[in-house]
């Protein structure tokens, strides 16, 4: 039996306040963030997880900013594309990457050089925090089975 055969539960009904403290992280993770970035790093984080219902949420989004689908399709290739993406952008992607991955081989100290580089202290806190809310969101609709396409965002 596939996932899309059994209806999951809606994590937000569900559990409530568990949900609206992933949706406050979320909103202190982003505080003096660049927005650019921050959608780059939850569409790579989305591609890593293979989260369709978060990638097409981001992807979304970053065109309604104005992001150019040229650095939209190079965000799954970003290390053979770098020259799409700025040093600072380069450092962010390669942090999201060593997160999302970490049981793979944790946080190689060159990476999180390369983004101490880039980022200051605080800036780098937030964008860790970045990282572990999509990781989260990501696994939410993944085991939630979310649908591709259906942004349940109240605006």
């Amino acid at each position: 039996m596939t996932t899309t055969e059994i209806k999951r539960l809606n994590f937000a009904k569900a559990a409530p306040k568990a949900f609206r403290a992933v949706i406050g992280l979320d909103a202190a993770a982003r505080e003096g963030l660049d927005p650019t970035l921050v959608e780059l790093v939850q569409i790579r984080s989305s591609h890593l997880n293979h989260c369709a219902y978060c990638l097409h949420m981001h992807t979304s989004d970053a065109r309604k900013a104005g992001e150019s689908e040229e650095r939209l399709h190079m965000v799954a290739v970003w290390k053979e594309a770098a020259h799409f993406f700025t040093e600072k952008e380069q450092a962010a992607l390669a942090l999201t990457d060593a997160v999302t991955l970490i049981a793979d081989g944790g946080l190689p100290d060159d990476v999180y050089a390369r983004a101490s580089a880039h980022f200051d202290d605080k800036e780098l806190a937030q964008l860790l925090a970045l990282i572990f809310t999509i990781n989260t969101w990501n696994r939410i609709a993944l085991a939630t089975a979310k649908t591709a396409g259906e942004d349940e965002r109240v605006s």
